[in-house]
Formats: structure tokens, sequence, C-alpha cells
């Protein structure tokens, strides 16, 4: 199986195992499904730790506006009756105003909190620093784990328009967005390798070769945005232990020129001639007056 190491620009992303007879335009949506996998979990993460804090969404129209703005508007959030939390709600103002700050208490946040870990340790771009493959069962495994964590805690539902429930059920609009440039739509997708276009009508191994054992970086862009940056030819890695092995030369090299230092040659205990000096009586002669 080809090893392939998924970056986007200059940020790794994920390994992936892959046969070399794979049709490139199989295996572009494919890449494409596991990024865009990862950035949902992400976005969920990022949504739960806001409801472990803060409790459910406020409806649009409440959002932002102060106690005053929404008593003297006479609006109602009529699912905060509806979405308690198991064991009860503990008050945490949201101070954005997105959230109506019932949170759930210390041991249902827990919950939330270590399932979050959990998922984002499953599809961490740590997982190439430990030669960790990710597949989309890996990616449906961590939705999965944060879709039961929510329902332990909000048994009865999460509101239809709050963002969390919107990624599970994939409703979520991300038009606007920084997090909807981040996404590549399947169709969208495009591979590079070593600065060439992988084309979809034909193989991987009509790039690579037949070798199995092969590991190559592979770049995961748009349509039409062009050939991404060329990976460097030394790795920031190496490049951090070039510039320590340098500067601990340079060190060497100074203390190297401390020690060359011939100062001490004017010391008196290193004139050959004071002890010649001394037996002619010539010693210590002053020849200013007294």
């Amino acid at each position: 199986m080809v090893l392939l190491h998924v970056k986007r620009g200059d940020e790794s992303q994920f390994l992936l195992h892959v046969s070399g007879s794979t049709r490139l335009a199989d295996l572009a949506p494919l890449v494409a499904r596991i990024y865009n996998g990862r950035l949902k979990v992400q976005r969920l993460c990022s949504e739960m730790e806001e409801l472990a804090e803060h409790g459910v969404y406020l409806p649009y129209n409440m959002q932002g506006l102060t106690d005053e703005q929404i008593e003297e508007l006479k609006l109602k959030d009529e699912w905060a009756e509806k979405c308690v939390p198991s064991g009860g709600s503990v008050f945490k103002k949201d101070e954005v105003g997105r959230r109506n700050g019932h949170a759930p208490n210390e041991k249902m946040q827990q919950v939330i909190k270590n399932t979050i870990e959990e998922a984002k340790a499953l599809i961490s771009r740590k997982q190439v620093q430990a030669n960790v493959c990710v597949n989309m069962e890996m990616v449906k495994d961590a939705l999965d784990q944060l879709r039961g964590a929510v329902m332990i805690v909000y048994p009865m539902g999460l509101p239809p328009h709050d963002p969390i429930r919107m990624e599970l059920e994939d409703k979520e609009d991300l038009s606007g967005t920084h997090a909807g440039l981040e996404v590549i739509e399947e169709s969208e997708a495009q591979l590079w390798w070593a600065g060439k276009e992988l084309n979809e009508t034909k193989l991987l191994s009509d790039y690579i070769g037949k070798n199995e054992k092969t590991t190559i970086i592979v770049k995961i862009q748009k349509k039409g945005q062009g050939a991404p940056g060329r990976e460097p030819l030394i790795s920031h890695e190496e490049q951090k232990q070039m510039m320590l092995y340098y500067y601990r030369k340079q060190e060497e090299l100074k203390k190297l020129e401390e020690d060359d230092d011939d100062s001490f040659l004017n010391a008196e205990w290193a004139d050959n001639h004071a002890l010649k000096r001394q037996f002619h009586g010539v010693k210590d002669i002053k020849w200013g007056p007294r």
C-alpha cells in the first residue's frame, strides 16, 4: 500500500494508505471526504466546548441582546424549558450572547469535555508524527462519539437552530464564514504531487510507479487555484537542527578564542627577565623623583 502524506498548503493534515492501482478520479474525492470530515469534527468540538460552558444556542432573534432589550421586545426562548441538561443546569452567562447560559452541571460538563478530547485525538495532526493513518471510519467514529455525548447530556435533543444539531444532521450553513472557505467539495478537489497535477483519468501508479511501499506527499486544494507551493528542500525540523548545530559551533569557537587570550603575558610572574634583574639588583628601579 502506498502511504500518502496529505497536506493543505504547508500544513500536514493526515496519513492515508491506498493501493497504487487506485483511480485518481476516486482518490481525490476520498481525500476530500476525510479532509472535510476532520473539519466537521473540529467545528463540532469547538461548539461543544461552548455548549459545556454556556448551554444551548439562543434563537437568532435573541442573540447579542441584553436582558433589558429581550424584556422590552417581549422575546422568549421557547427551547430553554425543553432543553434542560441531565442532572440540572448551572447558570453561567455567555458574554458573547449566543447561548442561554444554562450550562450542564460539572459531571455532565466532564462527559462533554472528555469526549471532545477523545474525538480530537482520533483526527489530530499529531497522528502524522505518530505514523498513524486516518480513514473515514475513524472520522465517523469521532462523530459518533460526539453525538453520543450530546445525547447523554441532552436526551431530549438540541434546538433545531443549534449549530451542533445542524452539524450532526448535515444541515450546517457555512456560507460567508471562514469555516466555509476551508471546505473543499469532493467535485472540486484536486491532488498535486511533486508540482504535478494528478490527472483524474489516470491511476496513481502512472505517476509513482509500481512500488507499493512508496511514501509521497500530496497536496489537496480546489480546482483552478493553480499549483501549490513546492515542498522545501529541507523540512522545518531539519532547519531547526541545522541552526542549533551552527549555534553550538559558534559558541565553541567563541570559547576557543577566549582560551587563546594571551593577556597573561603582561603579568609580573610571566616576565622572563625578572630573575636576572633581581640578581643584578636592578629590580623595581624608579626613575622619577621620590
